[in-house]
């Protein structure tokens, strides 16, 4: 008995079956990718959002049950009488002032420091390299004490130095290893050339190499604004004086005067919004460079 041979299947509609089969395994995992990132972006901005709806409530929404997320009305003057409650336009300068000096310092000390080990050689710089990464490691609370005790035997506590002053000798490890990297991807003959040109060591630091590091100075610009911004530990510890207070700290103190009260969550969450905009319009703005500058150096040790 004669056996009828099935024909095969064209290799044209084998490789089109392929083709398909994996478009459909990589919109699987596109839908799949988009999901996990939207479920992140909401445990992200579900505190942000209640934040803002708080700062608009009244005193009487604040407790209701169930809860509400939106305000029946939005009270727009919480902004306004809150800021008239503390003088908060000061407090705001104090802030500025030592969030500016503090940047300008770090920028200015970590990128020389960063220039000096990534292209001078010189005895113990890989030893004092790794003592500087060790740094890291130790946690703030060992060199509270006697850092505090240097700033007291020079008569320093209840002024902004010790806020800002401290940023003038590279307080920044994370950030001369992040600049370190930059400079490593920079090739010799960028500051050969300009010592033909006849600059010296100091002009072509600042002429040459730190515009070819831009982004990652704009990346440690936002970071460094962010932590002193924020900074609340220090100004505790060193700030005694009212008037000198920053935001971060004039707001403790004005939830502590609100004590024996019911608390004025939507007076608080006002101040907190007008003390966030500052570091979200920095973020959006250097977005760019900021996210380029914290991976272009990681690509040489």
């Amino acid at each position: 008995m004669a056996t009828v041979s099935t024909p095969a299947p064209p290799k044209t509609a084998l490789r089109t079956s392929g083709i398909g089969s994996m478009k459909v395994r990589r919109m699987v995992s596109d839908v799949i990718t988009y999901i996990l990132l939207v479920l992140g972006a909401l445990v992200v901005l579900i505190p942000l959002l209640w934040m803002i709806s708080t700062s608009l409530k009244t005193e009487s929404e604040l407790f209701l049950l169930p809860l509400r997320l939106f305000p029946e009305v939005p009270q727009w003057h919480n902004y306004i009488d809150v800021w008239r409650i503390q003088p908060f336009t000061q407090f705001f300068m104090n802030t500025i002032f030592i969030t500016v000096l503090a940047m300008g310092g770090e920028i200015l000390t970590c990128a020389l420091v960063a220039y000096g080990f990534a292209r001078f050689r010189f005895p113990g710089r890989d030893i004092l390299f790794i003592i500087m990464l060790g740094t890291m490691m130790l946690p703030g609370i060992i060199t509270l004490i006697p850092t505090f005790l240097i700033w007291r035997g020079f008569e320093r506590i209840d002024t902004f130095t010790p806020l800002t002053v401290g940023a003038l000798f590279a307080w920044g490890p994370a950030y001369i290893f992040l600049l370190r990297q930059f400079f490593l991807t920079i090739p010799h003959e960028m500051e050969e050339a300009a010592t033909i040109d006849g600059a010296n060591t100091l002009q072509t630091f600042f002429y040459v190499m730190l515009p070819l590091v831009k982004p990652a100075l704009l990346a440690i610009a936002v970071l460094s604004f962010t932590g002193n911004w924020n900074n609340f530990q220090a100004p505790l510890i060193y700030i005694n004086t009212l008037q000198k207070y920053p935001v971060i700290l004039a707001l403790y103190a004005f939830s502590e005067s609100l004590s024996k009260e019911a608390p004025k969550w939507h007076y608080m969450m006002a101040m907190t919004v007008i003390m966030s905009l500052p570091i979200i319009a920095l973020y959006f703005a250097a977005q760019r460079y900021f996210i380029e500058g914290l991976t272009v150096g990681a690509v040489k040790g």
